[in-house]
């Protein structure tokens, strides 16, 4: 099967290395540059199936730079911007970006949004909300970062909230205690510290479990020896 091309488009060079080693661990085929002048050549050589576009770019900014790209190309495109006004947000989606996240922001919701916007993508007439997703009665909204299960709220802290969000996007996946750390937990300035993954962890089937209808597993399993899994039926 082809791998999804993610075009990155950083001026931050570390962003660009990072975001690419855990969109090659996700299956992805990442393109990097931090050069805004290259983008449209890239784009027409690659053919990319979805950009990751910063805002705040030298030469031409992230903005001006969508706006060009939609004289040609209807590729989605995910603003990653340190601009968090809802202004900001509001112009860059009117100018035709598909997806808004600011920094600093959680890999886990940047690949779950990826996701979230190829399948709209291959999917556009199906009239599935794109920011939401719903797997094994558990449903979660990234635009208002909710979750429900079995339609019944639940109230989540934000890292309980990004590590359902990491589950739930690769269903049946089994993820290794030190993938999510790497994941959720890399930029946050611990040391390795893989005990606080399974604080979550616990904190976060507790919460499904009082929220599930009687007598429904828990989704959220525990892989022995190996990890963990979100199951999907």
């Amino acid at each position: 099967m082809v791998s999804n091309k993610i075009l990155i488009v950083d001026n931050e060079p570390d962003i660009v290395h990072l975001l690419s080693i855990h969109l090659k661990r996700e299956g992805f085929d990442p393109i990097g540059t931090t050069d805004s002048q290259k983008v449209l050549g890239i784009i027409h050589r690659e053919q990319p199936d979805m950009i990751l576009l910063d805002v705040v770019m030298p030469g031409m900014n992230g903005i001006d730079l969508c706006a060009r790209i939609r004289e040609e190309y209807d590729t989605p495109i995910l603003f990653l911007s340190c601009k968090s006004e809802v202004s900001d947000k509001v112009l860059g989606l009117s100018i035709g970006g598909d997806d808004y996240i600011t920094k600093p922001f959680s890999m886990a919701e940047v690949i779950a949004r990826i996701k979230v916007n190829l399948r709209k993508k291959r999917t556009a007439q199906s009239g599935e909300a794109d920011s939401v997703m719903c797997v094994n009665g558990i449903r979660a909204d990234m635009d208002e970062h909710t979750v429900t299960a079995d339609n019944n709220a639940m109230n989540l802290t934000s890292k309980e909230f990004d590590l359902l969000v990491l589950l739930m996007s690769s269903p049946n996946r089994v993820f290794t205690v030190r993938q999510i750390f790497e994941r959720l937990w890399d930029t946050y300035g611990y040391e390795n510290d893989y005990r606080t993954v399974m604080v979550h962890i616990s904190n976060l089937r507790k919460k499904i479990d009082a929220s599930l209808k009687e007598g429904r597993p828990n989704p959220i399993q525990n892989v022995r020896s190996v990890g963990y899994k979100f199951v999907s039926p």
